[in-house]
């Protein structure tokens, strides 16, 4: 199995797209995105040459792929202005159940374009086997802590018998026992994590959930031998610094790192450019 992580927080833009190449095709949440405003300053040019970069990235490593997977419907997962859904097969989180207003209007206008023209499943909790190689999703899980009001995710495991990857995406952390738990349990040989959102510390995302994704990461990272974590973490200069315990384990990186790339965080350095 190849591992290929094309974009993320780590490499200038938000997202956590996967592509996985086995005896099938995979790619993982087939978007990136920018964050309108940060530190009350709107993208600059770089950002928007790099996520530009990315995307052009993504529909090429779409025409190719047999399976397109989206964990749930936030715009750095999922881009609805795209066509290469079409004809393709489809794992998507379910467009009505388990899933907040926004992410249910962004779902229905998808389902509207798409239902007709690919191959569409809805996957929660749900298990395939294509080409022999086993693709399992797990059932929703918060989207940050048990009271966020951002919706549900849908983590995909995937086992070619040779080799077991995980794409958590949107955990946040994982903040919640549960998330970390399954993660454990589906034993992969990598996790591929968005981590805490530390850089609303304080604000909307507080030092007691920042106790328990420490405590869970040590819990993961403990078990399981190769970790990426990027995304929502990488938008904080001081994540390393946060995550200090974690870190001190070894086996955590981000996608800019596994692709032997320097860090580009260009969100969270907004300010001097």
């Amino acid at each position: 199995m190849k591992i290929y992580p094309i974009a993320s927080d780590s490499l200038g833009v938000r997202s956590l797209s996967l592509y996985i190449e086995s005896k099938v095709r995979i790619l993982v949440d087939p978007s990136a995105a920018l964050g309108p405003y940060r530190y009350g300053l709107p993208p600059k040019p770089i950002e928007i040459e790099t996520l530009q970069k990315y995307k052009e990235e993504i529909r090429e490593i779409a025409k190719k792929s047999d399976i397109i997977v989206i964990s749930h419907y936030h715009y750095d997962h999922y881009d609805p202005d795209e066509n290469f859904y079409i004809g393709k097969m489809i794992f998507a989180k379910h467009w009505k159940e388990n899933i907040n207003y926004s992410q249910k209007k962004r779902a229905f206008v998808f389902h509207e374009r798409f239902a007709d023209k690919c191959n569409l499943n809805y996957i929660d909790g749900k298990k395939f086997e294509i080409g022999g190689v086993e693709i399992k999703f797990s059932k929703p899980f918060p989207h940050g802590n048990e009271k966020t009001k951002l919706g549900f995710v849908i983590m995909t495991t995937v086992d070619d018998r040779e080799s077991r990857v995980l794409h958590a995406s949107d955990v946040e952390g994982p903040i919640v026992e549960e998330a970390a738990d399954y993660i454990i349990s589906e034993n992969p040989d990598i996790a591929i994590i968005d981590g805490p959102a530390t850089y609303f510390l304080g604000y909307r995302f507080s030092r007691e959930d920042l106790k328990r994704c420490i405590k869970n990461l040590i819990r993961i990272g403990e078990n399981v031998p190769k970790v990426i974590l990027d995304h929502h973490l990488l938008r904080d200069l001081k994540y390393k610094e946060r995550l200090s315990e974690v870190y001190a384990l070894g086996n955590f990186m981000t996608f800019a790192e596994y692709k032997g790339e320097e860090i580009n965080m260009l969100e969270a350095h907004r300010r001097e450019l």
